[in-house]
């Protein structure tokens, strides 16, 4: 059975959310504030977290990013603010999915279970220490280092060319990489990958040129031995 923790400060949201949760049968735990989150996180495992924005004591967002040291759990934000900074500002703290209030339960409930079949597909891939040039991918420890220098890459950026390095020399669009890394349909906002890859290529400073953009389409991880 896995385990969910719904953090909001609306009683009437957590209850919502529960009776569809416990219905599908997932196990509920309750917070209605980020520090009281991050608390349960210390002492609990859980498969998904359900986290609002906007909450007393300790927000969303800086709530994710302490429970995210400690642990690495999915994270699905709720917010009532729909603009796209917010957006990109969650997906860079390493959340896997965000949905505007109001929401409907239902979608709620398919994008759980789109964040976990992502998740758990993830401990079937390859496992290992993958090495392209002075660029060294560890798997298991999930770090990245370049000409022996450890990176720093936050658990998106990883995903994105853990991503791009399974699947080398194959094109991949840009709305590929938002459905499978982000385990949804991200309704066509290609500036989300682009940010991303603009951001991991800084990251690979001589390797930036693996990752190829290709126009019209999206980009790939090219390496030829």
């Amino acid at each position: 059975m896995y385990k969910i923790l719904v953090v909001d400060d609306e009683p009437k949201i957590r209850e919502v959310i529960r009776e569809y949760a416990e219905f599908s049968g997932f196990e509920v735990t309750e917070a209605e504030d980020g520090m009281s989150a991050i608390g349960l996180c210390k002492l609990n495992d859980y498969d998904i977290i359900i986290m609002d924005v906007m909450m007393p004591k300790l927000d969303g967002f800086s709530a994710c990013k302490e429970i995210k040291k400690i642990k690495d759990i999915p994270v699905i934000m709720l917010s009532a603010r729909g603009e796209e900074y917010d957006k990109l500002f969650g997906f860079e703290l390493g959340i896997d999915d965000y949905i505007v209030k109001p929401f409907s339960p239902k979608e709620l409930m398919a994008r759980i279970n789109a964040v976990l079949a992502r998740v758990n597909s993830q401990t079937t891939a390859p496992q290992g220490v993958l090495t392209f040039g002075g660029l060294e991918i560890n798997i298991p420890a999930r770090t990245v280092t370049v000409d022996g220098e450890k990176i720093e890459l936050t658990p998106k950026e990883y995903e994105l060319l853990f991503y791009l390095v399974e699947n080398k020399n194959i094109a991949l669009s840009r709305d590929k990489l938002l459905s499978d890394i982000w385990g949804y349909d991200f309704f066509g906002d290609d500036r989300t990958i682009d940010t991303h890859i603009k951001n991991l290529r800084n990251s690979l400073g001589p390797y930036r040129d693996y990752i190829v953009t290709l126009r019209g389409v999206g980009y790939k991880f090219e390496f030829e031995q």
